[in-house]
């Protein structure tokens, strides 16, 4: 009797199983698709047949922005942003979540460092100089106490032999030039390690 018992159990999971394999086969197209890209993360297409959406699309793009220039997620919002990683030494001008423009930067020595946070640009000056430190901030958009985006000859000439004094210097003199004619006060600003 336990031989039959274990014949009808053995028929009865392969029937389950077939039922199993035939749905899962003939609703294979109309599941969606699970593809790796070249960076390792999971994209999920839409079923055969149809066209991604652009919620779709712009999901993927954003993952992708972030990921090139390890983007902090709180870089990613609507209006302008300045994202600056102090890991990659890179600060990147957003624009409604897509990178406008790149810069090099250095930041504050260890006695004076640049502060991490989400701050807002809150004054600008084309040709600030500093009142504590007697030096040149050109194109200076402050966003935390008198820390500030600028642009540094000392920084041109010398590269990361320096520091600053906690600001964000910018090496590149045209590009802050141009990034500062664009920034409004009141602008988000993120300083990350990431």
């Amino acid at each position: 009797m336990s031989i039959l018992r274990k014949l009808g159990a053995t028929l009865t999971a392969a029937a389950f199983v077939g039922v199993g394999a035939l749905s899962a086969a003939t609703t294979a197209d109309a599941a969606p698709q699970i593809v790796k890209s070249a960076q390792n993360s999971v994209t999920a297409l839409p079923p055969s047949g149809q066209v991604p959406t652009a919620a779709m699309t712009t999901a993927a793009s954003t993952r992708a922005t972030m990921a090139k220039y390890r983007l902090d997620s709180r870089c990613m919002t609507k209006g302008r942003v300045l994202c600056i990683n102090k890991a990659t030494r890179k600060l990147v001008y957003l624009v409604n979540g897509k990178p406008i423009q790149v810069v090099d930067v250095r930041f504050g020595a260890v006695k004076t460092p640049t502060r991490n946070g989400v701050f807002k640009v809150y004054r600008k000056d084309k040709n600030h100089v500093s009142t504590l430190y007697h030096s040149k901030m050109p194109y200076a958009m402050f966003f935390s106490g008198g820390q500030a985006v600028h642009y540094s000859s000392d920084f041109r000439a010398r590269g990361y032999n320096g520091a600053s004094h906690g600001c964000v210097n910018v090496r590149d003199k045209k590009k802050i030039a141009w990034m500062f004619a664009r920034v409004h006060v009141g602008d988000k600003v993120v300083v990350y390690k990431k």
